[in-house]
């Protein structure tokens, strides 16, 4: 069965050959789709027959958001933890240990409730892929079940047993790094697409460089592609330690240097910025511009969590990547799609090209540009298809 959608004031594609702009916008288009997967993209006038029409009444299409870094398997809250950052305490990743406790005592049906409800949310704001990861269990039993739970709403799921060193194990790191790299990543990899760690030597709960690596090297041999929390708090090892192992992303990049920028640019290693995060602790932003001239492949993501960014909207982090880190409406709408795929190594989302996958996100406007000129108005929704 076939599918028309037509009355689309601007398509964005994102695909360069099609006109002058990276983002290959098609103006009064239409587009079919079949099984699932884009079949025909042009103009309205040319458009072939379908079984079905549906008319969005000249709206903007633009691809599906692709969130490429969330931690939604989680229980418990921490509000009054942001509270206290917008009152001048300092963000150190200290709140995890609280969202540990919480989800270890939770039951299978708390946070798959949890889990759904903020995967339909982010849908609600058009984001059609998310990548969702462990992090907040910490054992070998607690990190197997979130990830069993993760794969219930996407192929996209991520071990992160690195997160932060727990309590039980406080001033051991290297035994809890031989836990995750053994019995913890004998379970979980199973459940898991990618391995992460949360490379931050200034945080005394996080993981070094040597640690990091361990950690990531563990997870390559286990078949796992490798994604790294990367120079958050502070300058560090983590961007390029991910360049030379080749992971498929670096995320946060919010310190960084001219090394870190230079191996950036010079691999395939996607610079995921999360700006979410910083306006929600009061963090500098990203340098976005920098690696943007430099040449460096960025992604933006949410990082929706519940203690450093409890945001589930990629449109308003679209429009803090405009608004304070200098990005154009364009390239920040490329990061929230294009970028976050190829942050996956995804070849068939974050573009509307035939051939991809048919996840559309309409918009209550008559161009992407709205986006970012709409801050805060829920005007992107994912397009629910027939069949």
């Amino acid at each position: 069965m076939s599918t028309l959608v037509t009355g689309i004031a601007e398509l964005v594609t994102n695909d360069p050959t099609r006109g002058e702009s990276p983002l290959g916008l098609i103006p009064d288009a239409a587009v079919v789709v079949a099984d699932g997967t884009v079949v025909w993209v042009g103009s309205a006038t040319q458009a072939p027959a379908a079984d079905i029409r549906i008319d969005v009444d000249g709206r903007a299409v633009v691809p599906g958001f692709v969130d490429s870094h969330a931690h939604l398997v989680f229980a418990g809250d921490r509000a009054a933890e942001f509270e206290a950052r917008m009152t001048g305490a300092r963000y150190d990743g200290g709140g995890i240990a609280s969202t540990v406790a919480a989800t270890r005592a939770a039951p299978d049906d708390l946070l798959r409730r949890g889990l759904a409800d903020l995967v339909a949310e982010m849908r609600r704001q058009g984001t059609t892929t998310v990548e969702v990861k462990s992090g907040y269990g910490l054992t070998v039993e607690d990190e197997a079940r979130c990830l069993r739970l993760a794969g219930e709403v996407t192929a996209e799921t991520t071990f992160l047993g690195a997160h932060v060193v727990p309590p039980e194990f406080a001033a051991r790191t290297d035994d809890y790094v031989a836990v995750v790299t053994g019995p913890m990543l004998d379970a979980c990899a199973p459940h898991a697409r990618w391995i992460d760690v949360f490379c931050e030597p200034a945080s005394a709960s996080a993981f070094d460089g040597d640690a990091s690596r361990t950690v990531l090297e563990a997870g390559r041999r286990a078949g796992l592609g490798l994604r790294v929390h990367a120079n958050q708090l502070s300058a560090g090892p983590g961007v390029r330690l991910a360049v030379e192992l080749d992971a498929a992303s670096a995320d946060h990049c919010t310190h960084l240097t001219g090394e870190d920028i230079d191996a950036l640019a010079g691999g395939s290693t996607v610079a995921t910025l999360l700006p979410g995060v910083e306006f929600s602790t009061r963090s500098p932003y990203p340098e976005a511009r920098r690696l943007l001239a430099a040449g460096a492949a960025v992604a933006l993501a949410t990082d929706c969590n519940p203690g450093s960014c409890f945001t589930s909207s990629m449109p308003f982090c679209i429009a803090l990547a405009v608004r304070e880190m200098g990005m154009t409406p364009a390239e920040a709408l490329w990061a929230a799609t294009a970028g976050g795929a190829a942050a996956l190594r995804r070849p068939d989302i974050g573009h509307l090209g035939v051939g991809a996958r048919a996840d559309l996100a309409v918009l209550e406007a008559p161009s992407y540009r709205h986006l970012a000129y709409r801050p805060g108005v829920p005007i992107a929704r994912a397009l629910d298809l027939p069949g």
